[in-house]
């Protein structure tokens, strides 16, 4: 017999997700099903999925490992069903619903594909160890649709993938076509979120993303924090930068010893019973 299934949506400087509360982990995440869900029209419409089990219960043996600090593991799918490796303002919206539903209390520990991370709060706004930026030895060349001009790049894993273009004006980001995918040469072997970026003050930039397995999207945890160590070069030290997205604005610290702490909003705005006829459907 197929159950009703009881979703939340939330997001991040809206970057938009599907919540799945899944503690005992009975659920089968399809691709599929995935998909559904984020389908704008037919469905919740997201960038994301983000399922809620716990990490002892996870089918990845390097997830399972990391239950003895972390208790709750985010189970992060992108819109067209693939899988990511994290996800920057996912895991803030990620911690902020287990803290709403009482599931945890002050600083937590979540894990993810990309290992564990830590997080704390300070009213609605969340923040998020995400570890050590590891800068690539490739170059890629950018093209853009519409334009003519080749953009050189910096290539960063954090852990996600990320090729990172500085422009040189708030106009030629503007101008920027990102509903197609940026063409990126060589492409990364997992392939690459690509974010532009444009420095508007001493350490404050504006940034566009487009997203592997998403699209364009109003705001990039993993990206702002690529974007902001890309654009720094040698300026690590404890200041913050400020990142402004469509989406809203995140503060980022790049830490002397190497890690990398992104702070911003995180906002559960609607509790939905999925019907059993449409999960039948999409499964």
């Amino acid at each position: 017999m197929t159950h009703t299934l009881t979703a939340l949506k939330g997001h991040g400087t809206e970057n938009d997700f599907v919540v799945l509360p899944d503690l005992d982990a009975h659920l089968s995440l399809s691709p599929s099903l995935v998909r559904a869900l984020c389908d704008r029209h037919a469905g919740l419409g997201a960038d994301g999925v983000l399922r809620v089990v716990r990490t002892e219960l996870a089918t990845e043996p390097d997830v399972r490992k990391q239950a003895g600090e972390a208790e709750f593991f985010m189970d992060y799918h992108n819109a067209d069903g693939s899988i990511a490796e994290m996800c920057g303002n996912g895991v803030r919206v990620f911690g902020w619903y287990l803290r709403q539903a009482g599931l945890i209390e002050g600083t937590t520990t979540i894990a993810t594909r990309g290992g564990p991370k830590t997080l704390s709060f300070d009213g609605s706004n969340v923040s998020v160890d995400m570890g050590m930026a590891s800068p690539r030895p490739e170059r890629p060349t950018v093209r853009v649709t519409g334009l003519a001009e080749v953009f050189g790049s910096i290539a960063i894993d954090l852990p996600n993938p990320h090729v990172v273009v500085e422009l040189d004006s708030v106009q030629d980001l503007s101008v920027l076509d990102l509903t197609q995918p940026p063409t990126v040469e060589p492409g990364l072997p997992d392939g690459q979120n690509v974010e532009f970026a444009v420095r508007t003050g001493p350490r404050r930039i504006r940034m566009r993303v487009h997203e592997r397995g998403v699209g364009e999207t109003r705001s990039c945890g993993t990206g702002i924090c690529a974007a902001v160590v890309a654009v720094a070069g040698d300026s690590a030290g404890t200041d913050e930068w400020l990142v402004d997205v469509p989406g809203g604005q995140c503060r980022v610290s790049w830490r002397d010893t190497g890690e990398v702490v992104l702070s911003g909003p995180a906002v559960l705005m609607a509790t939905v019973e999925i019907g059993a006829d449409w999960l039948a459907e999409h499964r």
